[in-house]
């Protein structure tokens, strides 16, 4: 009981340490639905490890109603997770996720079949996951890394990346600290394939140049030779 309660005082310190509009404990508490996603899971998980499925899904289907958060009662939930709104957000079973994550509504812990065993990803510790990120299969995300909003990931992430688009690539960021789950901004990231194609239009745009230039050349020339 200790241990819950000291767990419970670490998430609601999470909560106030990320989110600006937090005011108190006692309000993030009894009005925060991603708190009360995360303890209706503690129960559902409860249930679910002790084979008692039908009750833990009875558990994690009336927190989907209460809180718009759909964890399955057989995902592993690590330490001081904070979900940011969370309407929409949906875990897999399989899926885990480590301590000091943030999670903003509309994410997907999903995977990419009907196969068994493990399907859904694994992420690593101090991971943000921007809105309506999709993150499918069973992969790892590794710690401290960021998903761009919108972003549909489907194969790994390493360590202290960032990866954006869809399907979503990996930009490595040097020299930052990694401490990105406490960086709520997500909009301000790099997406390689629009750098690669502004990079393609601007030699585009350059070669077109050279040719109109070479072209005026040998029309000048062909006057020139004319009137002598």
């Amino acid at each position: 009981m200790a241990k819950r309660v000291t767990r419970l005082g670490g998430l609601l310190a999470a909560y106030q340490r990320r989110d600006p509009a937090a005011r108190s404990k006692l309000e993030i508490f009894l009005l925060y639905p991603g708190v009360h996603a995360v303890l209706y899971h503690w129960v559902a998980h409860w249930l679910y490890r002790h084979r008692r499925f039908f009750l833990a899904r009875c558990v994690s289907q009336w927190s989907r109603f209460w809180t718009g958060i759909e964890i399955h009662p057989g995902a592993q939930i690590g330490h001081r997770l904070v979900i940011d709104h969370g309407m929409g957000i949906v875990i897999g079973e399989t899926a885990e996720v480590g301590d000091d994550c943030l999670l903003y509504q509309g994410v997907t812990l999903g995977g990419t079949g009907k196969d068994k065993g493990k399907r859904h990803p694994t992420l690593g510790n101090n991971v943000l996951v921007g809105s309506g990120a999709k993150v499918l299969g069973p992969f790892t995300v590794g710690d401290n890394a960021r998903i761009a909003a919108g972003a549909v990931v489907l194969s790994a992430v390493p360590e202290d990346c960032t990866a954006v688009g869809v399907p979503a690539h990996v930009v490595r960021v040097a020299g930052k600290i990694a401490t990105f789950a406490d960086e709520v901004d997500q909009i301000s990231v790099r997406d390689p394939m629009e750098e690669k194609l502004n990079a393609a239009l601007s030699r585009l745009e350059f070669l077109e140049k050279l040719m109109d230039e070479q072209y005026l050349k040998s029309q000048r020339e062909e006057s020139a030779g004319s009137e002598t």
